[in-house]
C-alpha cells in the first residue's frame, strides 16, 4: 500500500525549515547525540516483546528481491544486489528504505531468504547508520524500525553475534531520533507510521530504553501521548480520517491495528483513545468498498487490493455495516439492488491535511454487483507533477466543471482553498428509495456561482438519475463529466439522445440527459493497483452559460435483460 508521495510532504514543509533540518540533524554533533551503549538486556535476551506480523509477505516478489528486482509502490524496479547506492525517486525510496518488502522474503521463508534479507539489512546500516533527508524521514525511520521488529525472529534465525549488535545498535539509534521527530516532522497517517515505529521501539527494546538517561517506559510513553494526541487529531467523530483519502483511511486503520497488536504483545494496556479509533474506522472503510472489495476513488485515493483491505478489516475487530452516512468526513453511500454510489459531499480537508486533496466537490462513482460504472480518475503514484495536478483537477471528477477552472483552487501549499462556506447536503429515504440534495460554492467568490446536485436512486437500483443546476449569472460554458471504467464500453445512440452502456457481464445500461449537448469523449484513469494509467472513456454534457445558470437532467437505467 503506497503512502502519501514526497512531493506532498516538500509541499507541506516550508524551504527554509528543511535546510535548518538537513544542518542539524546532517551535523557530526547530532550524530554523537544518538549513541550510546546498547541496553545489556537486548544483546543477552532479546527484544523484550516481538511485535505481531501482520500482513502476509508474496513469495513470488521474494523470490523477484533474490534476483536484485524490488517492487515498489507497485513498480518492479531492478536494483541489483546492493540497493543502498541506487538513485531513484524519492517515493520509490522511501518504500525501499522502509524495508516493508521483509515480510515477502519472510513469507518465501528459505534459508536462503533469511540470509539475503541480513545481508540488506546490514548493508543498509553500513551504508545509511547516519541520518538522510528521505533514509531518516520521520515515516520511513518509522515503517523502518517496525518491519525490523516485527521481522527480527526471521532476521535472527542463524545470525551471529556481530549481526545482532549492529541491528540493535541501529535500532537503538533509530529510537532516539524517533522521540524527537515522530510527533512533528510528517503529517496524516504518515505520522501515524511514524509514531509507530516509536511506538515499537519502546515496548521492545529492553530495559535500558532507547533513550540515553530515560526512565523506565519513558519511550514508550511519549509515543502513547504523541498517538493519543495524533488520533483526537486526525480520527473524526463518524470514524473517517481527516485526509478524506480512502487509501490514507485503510493506511491510518493498518496503522493502528499494528499498534493495538504489539501493545498487546508486549503486555501493556491499549488506551481507550485507540479502542474507539479502531471501532469507529472500519464502518467508512467498509462504505468505500465497491462490489469488487476495492475502494473508491476520491482525494488521492486508489482502489487497493482486496486481500490487504480484508486483512485490516478483520484484525480491527468484529464486522459490521458499512456507513450510509458519514457527516464529518463527507461522504454518502447510496445502496439499493445491486448498485451502488459512493459521493463525496464534503470541502476541502484543513490545511495542514490537504496535500492530496482533490478539487472534486458532490462527485460520486457508481458500480453494479462487482462492475464499476462511473468513476474518478484516481491519482498519479510516479510523483510527476504535471499528472499529478491533472488528476487533482474538477475536470478528473464525475462531477460539473465552470470554464474548465477547478471548484477549490489548489493553492501553492498543495492544500485546497474553500468557497465561502464549502458543502451543504441532506438525505432522506422512503420505501427503499434514496433522495440526495446538495450544493457546493466552490465558484461563488471567482464566478459567481453555485453548483447544486440532486440524485435519486430507485428501490431496486435501476435508476439512477439526477439534476445539475447551476445558479448565479457568472462564466461561459460548463460540463458535466460521467468518467466511466476502462472495462465499460460506450456507444451513443444514432439519434445522439443517450448513451448505451455495456458492462464487462453483458448488462446493459442507457445513460439519457436533457439541457446540455451529449458527447463522448477519452479519458484516464489512474487507479488500479498497479500504478499504470488505463485509457477510458467519459460521458460529457456540455453547454453555454448566458448569465442566467443552467439547469441539466441525467439518469443512468438499466436496459432489458438479466441482472
Amino acid at each position: 500500500m503506497s503512502r502519501i508521495s514526497d512531493l506532498s510532504l516538500r509541499l507541506s514543509v516550508p524551504p527554509l525549515r528543511r535546510v535548518l533540518r538537513s544542518l542539524v540533524y546532517g551535523s557530526a554533533l547530532y550524530d554523537l547525540t544518538l549513541r550510546g551503549r546498547v541496553p545489556p538486556g537486548l544483546k543477552n535476551e532479546g527484544l523484550k516483546s516481538i511485535p505481531p506480523e501482520s500482513r502476509l509477505g508474496n513469495p513470488e516478489i521474494a523470490s523477484a528481491i533474490l534476483q536484485g528486482v524490488f517492487t515498489l509502490n507497485g513498480r518492479k524496479i531492478p536494483l541489483g544486489e546492493s540497493p543502498w547506492s541506487q538513485f531513484m525517486e524519492d517515493d520509490a525510496a522511501a518504500a525501499l528504505h522502509g524495508f516493508g518488502w521483509l515480510r515477502d522474503l519472510w513469507a518465501l521463508g528459505s534459508e536462503n531468504a533469511s540470509r539475503h534479507a541480513r545481508r540488506l539489512t546490514v548493508d543498509w546500516i553500513r551504508a545509511h547508520g547516519r541520518w538522510g533527508d528521505v533514509t531518516w524521514r520521520a515515516d520511513v525511520a518509522g515503517d523502518r524500525l517496525s518491519n525490523w521488529l516485527a521481522a527480527f525472529p526471521f532476521l535472527n534465525r542463524g545470525a551471529d553475534a556481530r549481526f545482532r549488535d549492529e541491528f540493535f545498535r541501529s535500532a537503538v539509534r533509530q529510537t532516539r531520533h524517533l522521540g524527537r521527530v515522530a510527533g512533528r516532522e510528517t503529517g496524516g497517517a504518515n505520522r501515524l507510521l511514524a509514531i509507530k515505529g516509536l511506538v515499537y521501539g519502546g515496548a521492545c527494546l529492553s530495559a535500558g530504553e532507547a533513550a540515553r538517561g530515560a526512565a523506565k517506559g519513558a519511550v514508550l510513553a511519549h509515543g502513547l501521548k504523541l498517538l493519543k494526541r495524533e488520533i483526537a487529531t486526525q480520527i473524526l467523530p463518524d470514524g473517517g480520517h481527516y485526509q478524506r483519502n480512502p487509501t490514507q483511511h485503510l493506511l491510518a486503520l493498518g496503522h493502528l491495528v499494528d499498534i493495538r497488536a504489539t501493545l498487546a504483545a508486549a503486555h501493556h494496556a491499549v488506551p481507550p483513545e485507540l479502542q474507539s479509533a479502531l471501532e469507529r474506522m472500519p464502518p467508512l472503510l467498509r462504505a468505500w468498498r465497491h462490489g469488487d472489495g476495492r475502494l473508491a476513488l476520491f482525494n488521492g485515493g486508489g482502489e487497493g487490493v482486496p486481500r490487504e483491505i480484508d486483512t485490516v478489516l478483520a484484525q480491527a475487530g468484529p464486522r459490521g455495516k458499512a456507513l450510509s452516512s458519514a457527516p464529518h468526513t463527507g461522504y454518502y453511500r447510496l445502496a439499493a439492488g445491486r448498485t451502488l454510489v459512493v459521493m463525496d459531499v464534503g470541502g476541502p480537508p484543513p490545511a495542514e491535511a490537504g496535500w492530496e486533496a482533490h478539487a472534486g466537490p458532490l462527485s460520486f462513482e457508481m458500480s453494479l454487483g462487482k462492475e464499476r460504472l462511473v468513476v474518478n480518475c484516481g491519482h498519479a503514484s510516479t510523483g510527476d507533477g504535471e499528472w499529478r495536478n491533472a488528476f487533482r483537477a474538477t475536470a478528473a471528477h464525475s462531477t460539473l466543471t465552470v470554464d474548465d477552472t477547478n471548484a477549490w483552487s489548489i493553492l501553492p501549499s498543495g492544500a485546497l482553498a474553500s468557497g465561502p462556506a464549502g458543502v451543504t447536503c441532506t438525505r432522506k429515504e422512503e420505501d427503499g428509495a434514496i433522495w440526495v440534495e446538495c450544493l457546493h460554492d466552490g465558484y461563488l467568490n471567482s464566478l459567481g456561482l453555485i453548483h447544486h446536485r440532486d440524485v435519486y436512486l430507485s428501490a431496486d437500483g435501476d435508476d439512477f438519475r439526477g439534476r445539475d443546476r447551476l445558479t448565479g449569472r457568472g462564466g461561459r460554458s460548463f460540463a458535466i463529466r460521467f468518467h466511466l471504467h476502462p472495462r465499460v464500453q460506450a456507444s451513443m445512440t444514432r439519434d445522439g439522445t443517450s448513451v448505451l452502456l455495456r458492462l464487462p457481464g453483458g448488462v446493459g445500461w442507457r445513460f439519457l440527459a436533457s439541457g446540455g449537448t451529449l458527447s463522448i469523449a477519452e479519458s484516464v484513469y489512474g487507479g488500479m493497483a498497479d500504478g499504470h494509467r488505463r485509457r477510458c472513456e467519459q460521458i460529457v454534457v456540455s453547454g453555454p452559460l448566458e448569465g442566467n445558470g443552467a439547469a441539466v437532467k441525467w439518469a443512468f437505467r438499466r436496459e432489458g435483460g438479466g441482472k
